[in-house]
């Protein structure tokens, strides 16, 4: 069984609220009936407490992919640039010899 997040329950029932719970589920890839119940909560004064999206521990582990990512994208970047710059370097020499 999957654990969620209260702030992401609490926000998944806004949403239900906004376009339906069907839609809602659908979007956030979460099980209709899961939402609907958290809904039912909600609206009987309840706090929305146990449920099933990312755990802690997924939110972390998907904040550390991207995070590498992103350093490898900056330094592709990085060596884009200085092949950019040599190659220009080089062109102009090709001209003026």
């Amino acid at each position: 069984m999957r654990t969620y997040e209260r702030s992401f329950r609490e926000e998944a029932v806004k949403l239900g609220k906004e376009i339906g719970t069907s839609r809602a589920a659908r979007e956030l890839g979460i099980p209709e009936n899961t939402l609907s119940t958290w809904m039912w909560k909600d609206r009987n004064g309840k706090i929305v407490e146990s449920g099933n999206p990312q755990s802690a521990i997924g939110l972390a582990q998907e904040n550390k992919r991207l995070e590498r990512e992103l350093r490898e994208t900056k330094r592709a970047n990085q060596i884009l640039k200085e092949a950019m710059a040599f190659l220009s370097r080089a062109e102009r020499s090709k001209k003026s010899a």
